[in-house]
């Protein structure tokens, strides 16, 4: 048990410098308004497809998956086949929509489906609020495990990972991010392969004693796990994967860090390749960290616990503690990774959002692109002072428990977004009465949900808000045009139902075009 050495914290400072070269590398000097944001266009479908990855596996899934499992069984891995469900819907219903109206962020489909600037700059809040609050979590918390390991001070470590991600973010912008993004996301991907590799060739009977665990002690799924129950609102695999699957669908339709990935390209064959190859990326890697946590259950039966061996730090004790020397700096640079890839694609989409969906919707003259830059840039430098700020206080223990509360609240309001978003892309009927009204409904009736029902799975979540978005969003809808005789003029492409048209009328075209070489 050698620890985090010399050798692996000048591994871990030389990744560290690589990753900024690699940043400033790819900015652009003279980025003009929308390239800042949406990048140049020259960003391979491939690049932004590992940086959606590696913007999804935050560095909490990365400690957590793991311990999860060699504490538990892989029951909460069946939430990652919700991919399985939530990729082809989002292929089919929402891509080209965005595509066909090329929309600067998720909030600009709001004002341009349902004619209101004032939704588009509620869902602004709802996002900036929330990931303001996730950017600071997400630099604490690893640091704090790294601290404990490295006896670095988690201050100190704090600071070089928000640092590091404001100049290549203020500087490169979205191209910066996606490609330092996809950098990372590689480093992840082969650093924990690796580190999954070794682990089962040190444990006596490898893989087959993993796989003897699954049935000898239920490390797969525990025997009372029900597989499907009637209610809907309970538990079971069933749920696990369809709630995860909407869940899921929710980031891909109405989270703008994952949305501004959709903005850099309206070839939809791109999108469509970009969302197949991250749905793999993501199954592939949380079946991996997985298959660590119930190797590392098997392989501590066969040896001494580490010094931090709490459920999530487990699998990053492992690695300072057994991996050889220079490895270990490379995988705990890999959870560094994860933590400031994150943190660069918010502060990014926090930018984006803050001045195309706020500051040019309230601005009373057109701003020009060069000042659309420049106001991102400042709003990127803000942010990221602010969430060093917290982070560091957060790092104190002075409101840990308070930040948990409003960290959970205001991921159930922004979640419940996806619910307006269905409304405008499958219901033409839907207007900006109705979504506000279901907006507000669901807000209300989640919140009453969280806090009172706590018998209620959290992964009936998205379904319940979306379904009170629908319920109360079309009746609303209905009633108002009734009363009011006030119809919404629906711009074309807003809806699916125009797409669903046009492929009919293609279809109806080609049966009824002659046969080459007759007339008619």
């Amino acid at each position: 048990m050698q620890g985090f050495t010399i050798i692996d914290f000048i591994i871990l400072v030389v990744y560290l410098g690589a990753v900024l070269v690699a940043g400033l590398f790819f900015a652009k000097k003279d980025m003009k308004g929308k390239e800042y944001f949406k990048g140049d266009g020259t960003i391979p479908w491939w690049v932004t497809s590992v940086s959606i990855f590696a913007t999804l596996l935050s560095p909490i899934s990365f400690l957590s998956l793991a311990g999860n499992s060699y504490a538990g069984t892989w029951i909460m891995w069946f939430a990652q086949l919700g991919m399985l469900i939530a990729i082809p819907l989002t292929i089919r219903f929402f891509l080209p929509v965005y595509a066909k109206l090329n929309i600067d962020t998720a909030y600009h489909y709001l004002e341009l489906r349902f004619g209101s600037k004032a939704l588009r700059i509620l869902g602004a809040i709802m996002f900036i609020i929330y990931q303001v609050g996730r950017m600071s979590i997400i630099m604490y918390l690893p640091c704090m495990v790294l601290s404990s390991l490295t006896n670095i001070n988690v201050n100190v470590l704090i600071l070089i990972m928000g640092v590091i991600a404001i100049i290549y973010s203020y500087t490169g912008g979205l191209k910066s991010v996606l490609w330092t993004d996809f950098i990372q996301g590689a480093v992840l991907i082969v650093g924990v392969t690796f580190g999954c590799v070794y682990l089962l060739s040190h444990i006596d009977g490898g893989l087959g004693a993993v796989f003897n665990s699954f049935w000898s002690e239920q490390k797969f799924l525990a025997p009372n796990q029900p597989l499907f129950d009637a209610n809907l609102l309970r538990d079971s695999v069933f749920l696990l994967i369809f709630g995860a699957g909407l869940n899921t669908m929710g980031s891909y339709v109405s989270s703008q860090d994952i949305v501004q990935r959709f903005t850099t390209t309206t070839d939809t064959k791109k999108l469509n390749k970009m969302m197949r190859t991250n749905g793999l990326l993501s199954i592939f890697m949380a079946t991996v960290f997985y298959l660590i946590g119930t190797g590392l259950y098997v392989f501590y039966q066969q040896n001494p616990l580490p010094p931090a061996a709490a459920q999530d730090q487990i699998f990053a004790s492992y690695i300072a503690f057994e991996l050889p020397v220079g490895i270990t700096g490379l995988l705990l640079a890999a959870i560094y990774a994860a933590s400031q890839s994150t943190l660069s694609t918010g502060l990014n989409s926090v930018a984006s959002s803050w001045t195309l969906d706020i500051q040019s919707r309230i601005s009373k003259k057109e701003m020009s692109f060069e000042k659309q830059t420049k106001i991102g840039q400042y709003v990127s430098l803000f942010v990221g002072i602010f969430a060093i700020a917290v982070a560091i206080l957060l790092a104190s223990g002075g409101v840990t428990s308070a930040y948990e509360w409003f960290n959970g609240f205001m991921g159930l309001v922004l979640g419940i977004l996806v619910g307006i978003f269905v409304l405008g892309v499958f219901f033409k009927s839907a207007n900006t009465f109705g979504a506000f009204m279901g907006f507000i409904a669901a807000s209300i009736i989640m919140i009453v949900i969280k806090y009172q029902f706590t018998d209620i799975s959290i992964w009936s979540y998205s379904m319940i808000s979306i379904a009170i978005s629908l319920l109360v969003g079309l009746p609303c809808s209905w009633l108002y045009t009734k009363f009011t005789h006030k119809v919404l003029e629906v711009l074309p492409y807003t809806t699916y139902a125009d797409f669903k048209k046009e492929k009919a009328s293609a279809r109806m075209e080609k049966l009824v075009k002659p046969a080459k070489g007759t007339t008619l």
